[in-house]
């Protein structure tokens, strides 16, 4: 059932809980998100990143989306994810997305406040709704002093002012996450603090991005049939509960969806040799993957929500 973005989140936001937001790069992952959603009864966002428009295309990957959303029952949105080429972003706003992310926070900050505010102009015009980012999302550690780490994360009094001069409708912040499976070096350590700070001057739906669990089981298992990620971390379920707790309605997850896939696909390959076809490949990856988005709903409380 096809939903806005913003209308999902806004509810999110009232029942102190938060939306996941998966990306999707083809078809069975995209079948899978859906399938764990219908299962948990909880709205879901669809997204597509930059990466993954480059791999499919984005025609064929919002076909897939405006066809996963009229087939089920619970809402669902198409968004685009880390939009940092503005004509890819308008491309999206065009094509009728429900929800795009322009990624402006590698500018400095009067310039990104000037292109987001660009871009919501043209996306309201159109309905559609608008993620922003202030702030640059990499792990606490990987910054060696504080002042380095204060200078990187979101600032709550600029995160009021740039809401308030670009009216974008939802906020990626940066509290300490990073993007892929290595996100720190021991563990898990979010600036839940800020997040506290962010909250209240902000009154819009906040998001965080590059929240993958990383399970160890699911490492674990890659490794068992034949993979080796090394000793990868990504944050805690504590910390992503916590999170949430605080005021975060959206949480981004990619690579855990990827963890599933990889290892839903060794195992089948290492147990049947001779095996061959794509379809049977890829059944197991695609139940790992459902799995695997069934327990990330439920860590964030949407379970039940639709």
């Amino acid at each position: 059932m096809l939903t806005q973005t913003k209308t999902m989140l806004l509810k999110a936001k009232l029942g102190n809980y938060a939306v996941g937001a998966f990306n999707i790069n083809n078809m069975e992952i995209g079948q899978a998100i859906i399938e764990a959603a219908e299962r948990e009864h909880a709205p879901v966002i669809c997204q597509t990143s930059e990466g993954s428009i480059e791999y499919a295309g984005m025609d064929m990957l919002l076909a897939i989306g405006r066809e996963l959303a009229r087939s089920s029952k619970i809402p669902m949105s198409l968004h685009l994810d880390h939009g940092k080429n503005v004509d890819i972003v308008k491309q999206a706003i065009h094509a009728g997305y429900e929800s795009v992310m322009y990624d402006g926070s590698s500018h400095e900050f009067k310039r990104n406040i000037e292109l987001t505010r660009s871009i919501v102009s043209l996306a309201h015009s159109k309905s559609i709704s608008v993620e922003a980012e202030l702030g640059a999302i990499a792990g606490i550690e990987d910054f060696v002093s504080i002042e380095d780490q204060d200078a990187n994360l979101t600032n709550p009094e600029q995160a009021k002012e740039f809401v308030k001069q670009t009216k974008c409708d939802f906020l990626a912040i940066a509290i300490g996450t990073a993007h892929g499976a290595y996100k720190f070096t021991k563990k898990s350590k979010l600036d839940l603090n800020r997040l506290k700070e962010i909250k209240k001057q902000v009154k819009i739906p906040l998001v965080l991005h590059g929240a993958s669990s990383v399970p160890k089981s699911a490492v674990k298992k890659i490794k068992k049939y034949g993979g080796d990620l090394g000793k990868p971390v990504g944050v805690s379920n504590k910390d992503l509960k916590r999170a949430v707790k605080l005021g975060i309605n959206k949480v981004n997850t990619d690579t855990d969806v990827r963890l599933a896939f990889t290892g839903g696909v060794r195992k089948l390959l290492k147990k049947e040799k001779d095996q061959f076809d794509p379809r049977k490949i890829l059944k197991p990856a695609y139940e790992e993957i459902v799995d695997m988005v069934r327990w990330k709903i439920r860590l964030l409380g949407s379970s039940n929500k639709a």
